[in-house]
């Protein structure tokens, strides 16, 4: 079998004896595996199988520039959400551009990004196209889908509020983006991605940051407009949904909604081999070794416990792509990421 043939195979559950797997560097880290290796490309390097995959933002940025009291030192994204250095290099403070927002006449009037004319998907196309040549696996990067990108935009505190006091406009910017990010994920799934990577924190690690009830109002029906917009085009990508914390409240609604794969199951919060048990018929898994616990902390014997653990118990039957729970940051010794690498890749050895 191809290494694409057994990703397929396991995460759709039909064989246990591969499980794919990866790991995300922060700057830092990316900073020591060039002074250890003379490298940049970690990816390669490690052979991990897939390649998460964004067109570039090719529109204008000057148009967000009235949003902002100034925007020296401002970095901006292509939804004109505005970003300065914070104390590391690995996390940024944010700058929403509709905070003062008090009509909904502007939020009509915003200059929301077009998903088709200010993106390069001429370029994601022969990227997609590369890296399945390779026998790797395509992810169409669309995760802070829709909650996420809306508080941005809003402010979390304000979009909340909104939810609650002023649904209208609160359901007028989740539309917009709504919408755009249909438009995206069908462009996605044209161009010929594996799997799509959606996502939005929603919990916390003491569980959900709004009831679920209000989650199926205003959240999950737009979630499923996505996934159907890329399904209408390639009924065989895999939808992945990404949401940090403690969301067992609304797992069976992700499953209900058309989610293929759950990461990251995060296990300082929810235990990946009860969620297994419970969901492992339905859903398959991206993720569970911890990076608040076992990867910084944890001793190189101890990772390839948690490595092998998860492999035994979560894997069996398929499910299973091994990846620690979000971005290793720099607290995590070189040597428990080899020890990471060398654990799945003793199984699959195994297995060939």
């Amino acid at each position: 079998m191809t290494r694409r043939e057994k990703f397929y195979s396991a995460m759709r559950r039909l064989d246990d004896s591969y499980v794919p797997f990866e790991f995300i560097l922060c700057p830092s880290l990316k900073r020591e595996f060039k002074k250890r290796t003379g490298r940049e490309d970690y990816e390669n390097f490690y052979d991990l199988p897939a390649r998460i995959l964004f067109p570039d933002y090719t529109g204008r940025k000057d148009k967000f520039y009235g949003y902002f009291e100034s925007v020296e030192g401002l970095e901006i994204n292509d939804w004109g959400i505005g970003f300065k250095p914070g104390r590391t290099d690995d996390f940024k403070m944010m700058k929403h551009p509709m905070k003062d927002f008090e009509s909904l006449k502007e939020f009509e009037e915003y200059p929301y990004p077009d998903p088709v004319r200010d993106y390069d998907w001429d370029k994601l196309k022969s990227q997609v196209r590369e890296v399945r040549d390779r026998d790797l696996i395509a992810e169409g990067y669309l995760e802070i889908t829709i909650f996420e990108t809306a508080w941005y935009l809003r402010g979390m505190d304000n979009l909340m509020v909104d939810m609650l006091t002023d649904p209208e406009t609160a359901e007028y910017l989740l539309d917009r983006i709504t919408e755009r990010r249909c438009l995206s994920a069908k462009m996605l799934a044209e161009a010929g991605c594996d799997v799509l990577r959606l996502g939005d924190d929603v919990s916390t690690q003491r569980g959900m940051l709004m009831s679920p009830d209000l989650w199926r109002q205003f959240l999950k029906p737009r979630l499923m407009k996505v996934i159907s917009a890329a399904k209408e085009v390639s009924p065989d990508i895999l939808i992945f949904y990404h949401g940090c914390g403690d969301l067992q409240e609304i797992i069976p609604d992700l499953i209900d909604a058309g989610i293929d794969i759950l990461n990251p199951v995060q296990p300082e919060c929810m235990d990946p081999i009860k969620i297994k048990e419970e969901y492992g018929d339905r859903i398959s898994f991206w993720g569970t070794i911890g990076t608040q616990t076992t990867m910084p902390f944890g001793s190189v014997r101890e990772v390839k416990d948690a490595c092998n653990m998860m492999i035994k118990h979560v894997g069996k039957g398929g499910g299973l792509f091994l990846a620690p729970s979000h971005v290793l940051e720099p607290e995590v010794p070189w040597d428990n990421i080899e020890a990471f690498v060398d654990a799945v890749k003793s199984f699959n050895e195994k297995h060939m």
